[in-house]
């Protein structure tokens, strides 16, 4: 038996819209530039090579020769490009339509720009659901990668999992190239020989094809590869490996190999992801949109204005401008922002930031083709999927988002001037690594070394790259948006309500409003009352609650009034307050503190250039703190900062169904 076998290699190279200009320079610097320099003197070496539009558009206007050299290499036949959507989207999770177009922005480019018509297609972070070959073969792919994970978790044994396979939706063709668990994790972290000696030992069994695709960044950019895989030359080393053994190792593009080798069997792939996703995801990527409510919040958002897109487009409406919206719509879909694990943003907010000022762009879009002038609307509408309707306040300049289910509060509030989400926070929640991280600070504690190791694969690593990281991890009961209504036992002080570990004795945090909307010719609101209660050593005592939030369609304000009536039967004494979630940076209020006698409050936000104010026509004590999270990243466990918390509060007596009324005026600006 023959002991050659083909090796094809895929390479994927991505950075997230809205990820800052210097991690694009630290990538290409240590891992894009100094890679492909290395592939140029090995031309024997052929690969699939894969660049996400974030990236292609920051090469053409910061590096454009890095794209010339790209050019070159597809014309000698040493590369082939990779398709994909442009912005680099989970692709299951958006509309088919948005997929298509997304995956032939991609392919036009690479025909154009590069040279090159192309096949296959890189599936985002692997994510596989089994209906996906027929939208692409609509957009002109031939062929993808996932892992061999996705092989083995729908039944195949390992020594099945060679060569390609085809499958199929509704007679839609399509070849799948499994990705080598074992090279992803040999290359490039073990010596070469450990590759060269496993692919000798599969050829002699397996004359077919092995296929190693993965991530450009572990190239240089992942902790500790940049000294290993130039400066002591693993790289050199290895494509050097594979030219000496080129007589048994077959050096060729998947695109090639497909036309000279059948597919190994049919195949029909559960949803899948590779290993690591499918444990931080708990099986099922979808899972991220139930594990956070953020992230759920950022996907309907973008399922909501690729909605109003599609429904323009429909009737015909202005195409010009709605394809500058579905470009903004296409980078809002940027995967990184809406999961979490060790390369997942979700607690980055810079990156859901991103997401959002690029889907408010869209939306600004279709606003000015559905309305003229000023205007405002409201509707009731299953926002987030979950069953039960929201309220949706629109206007030229704002958008308020009310969840009558959940303690009446507001989840959005989007200033349309300046496109950015003032509530893009984030709950704070137990993270499975919590665990290992409390454990590795106690032991550095008791030892007095060193809380840093050197990383071996980048999942293995735990790395604390700050003392005292226990003191941060606080968990949240309740999710952290605004106007979050709170009865406080005696013994609630600014210390304990930060670590959210005080006595609440009301049931209206997280509990459901009545809701009642109103459309008027100059302002729009919703009424939201709730029945409550207080629970106190003498027993339960009825309290009601309502707050009418008003918005006049023209202004960057609205209005919240607040009623509070006593429905005992004797004199309550009270300390009530409202809390507010802003993912806003100010030097004043990004420390924990309290400022007595406020009637005014206002915010600078010179990173955003916004300036929020408050008013209250009530005199209040407003405790003021940041809300922090403690997240894993490629780097280690970092503390990372959301935003800011406020709480108006008072203390007052009510008589048998007395009244209390505040009202609050938040005004949002540019500087």
């Amino acid at each position: 038996m023959s002991r050659k076998i083909s090796l094809l290699i895929a390479i994927h190279n991505h950075q997230p819209v809205g990820n800052f200009g210097w991690v694009f320079n630290e990538a290409y610097k240590t891992s894009y530039q100094p890679f492909l320099e290395v592939l140029e003197k090995h031309p024997k070496v052929k690969m699939a090579l894969h660049y996400t539009g974030p990236l292609l558009d920051w090469f053409i206007e910061n590096k454009p020769d890095f794209i010339r050299r790209i050019k070159k290499l597809v014309k000698s036949g040493q590369v082939e490009m990779l398709t994909g959507g442009y912005y680099e989207p989970i692709l299951p999770i958006i509309p088919d339509r948005d997929k298509i177009g997304q995956i032939k922005m991609l392919s036009s480019y690479l025909k154009d720009g590069i040279g090159y018509d192309p096949k296959g297609l890189w599936v985002a972070e692997r994510v596989w659901e089994s209906y996906l070959p027929k939208p692409l073969k609509e957009a002109g792919v031939e062929y993808v990668f996932v892992d061999d994970y996705h092989f083995k978790f729908a039944g195949l044994n390992p020594e099945q999992i060679f060569g390609y396979y085809v499958t199929e939706e509704e007679g839609n063709k399509l070849f799948i190239f499994p990705g080598s668990e074992k090279l992803r994790y040999t290359i490039p972290f073990k010596e070469v020989h450990e590759t060269i000696d496993y692919l000798r030992s599969i050829a002699s069994e397996f004359p077919k094809s092995v296929t190693y695709a993965d991530d450009g960044e572990k190239f240089g950019l992942w902790p500790g590869t940049y000294k290993w895989v130039y400066e002591e030359g693993w790289l050199e080393r290895f494509f050097t490996a594979l030219e000496e053994n080129s007589d048994w190792i077959d050096l060729t593009t998947p695109g090639e190999f497909l036309k000279k080798a059948p597919p190994t069997d049919r195949v029909y792939l559960s949803s899948a992801s590779y290993k690591e996703m499918m444990e931080w995801s708990g099986g099922f990527f979808r899972n991220f949109l139930v594990k956070y409510s953020e992230s759920n919040n950022m996907h309907k958002k973008m399922m909501y204005v690729s909605d109003a897109i599609a429904a323009l487009a429909a009737e015909g409406k202005q195409v010009a401008k709605l394809e500058q919206a579905r470009k903004e719509l296409y980078k809002g879909q940027c995967n990184c922002g809406y999961w979490h694990g060790v390369f997942g943003g979700l607690y980055l907010s810079h990156l859901r930031n991103g997401v959002y000022t690029h889907l408010i762009e869209a939306e600004k879009i279709t606003d000015e083709i559905r309305h003229k002038g000023d205007w405002h609307e409201i509707q009731t509408i299953d926002f987030d999927k979950d069953g039960k309707d929201e309220v949706l306040i629109s206007s030229k300049n704002l958008n308020l988002y009310i969840d009558p289910q959940d303690g009446g509060s507001i989840f959005e509030i989007d200033y349309k001037p300046k496109s950015l989400n003032v509530t893009n926070t984030l709950t704070r929640r137990k993270e499975s690594y919590h665990i290992k991280a409390l454990k590795k600070l106690a032991e550095a504690k008791k030892h007095g070394g060193d809380n840093t190791q050197g990383p071996e694969s980048i999942h293995d690593l735990m790395v604390l790259k700050e003392e005292n990281l226990d003191k941060y991890l606080s968990y949240d009961w309740y999710k952290r948006a605004s106007l979050l209504d709170h009865f406080f036992g005696p013994g609630a002080n600014l210390d304990n309500f930060t670590k959210c570990k005080y006595e609440e004795v009301g049931d209206f945090v997280n509990q459901p409003y009545l809701c009642k909307i109103h459309k008027g010719k100059k302002e729009s609101s919703v009424e939201l009352a709730r029945n409550g209660s207080l629970y106190l050593k003498d027993g339960r005592f009825p309290v009601d609650v309502k707050k009418v939030i008003s918005h006049d369609g023209v202004s960057s304000s609205f209005k919240t009034e607040y009623e509070i009536e006593n429905k005992a039967k004797t004199p309550m004494p009270l300390w009530f307050g409202f809390e507010l979630n802003l993912a806003v940076k100010d030097a004043q209020f990004n420390r924990e503190g309290q400022i007595h006698g406020v009637e005014k409050i206002e915010i600078d936000d010179n990173w955003s250039g916004l300036k929020i104010i408050f008013k209250v026509n009530k005199e209040a004590l407003v405790w003021h703190f940041p809300v922090e999270t403690v997240s894993g990243s490629e780097s280690g466990l970092e503390r990372t900062y959301q935003g800011i918390a406020l709480l108006f509060h008072w203390k007052f007596t009510l008589d048998p169904d007395q009244k209390w009324n505040v009202s609050l005026d938040s005004l949002f600006k540019g500087q």
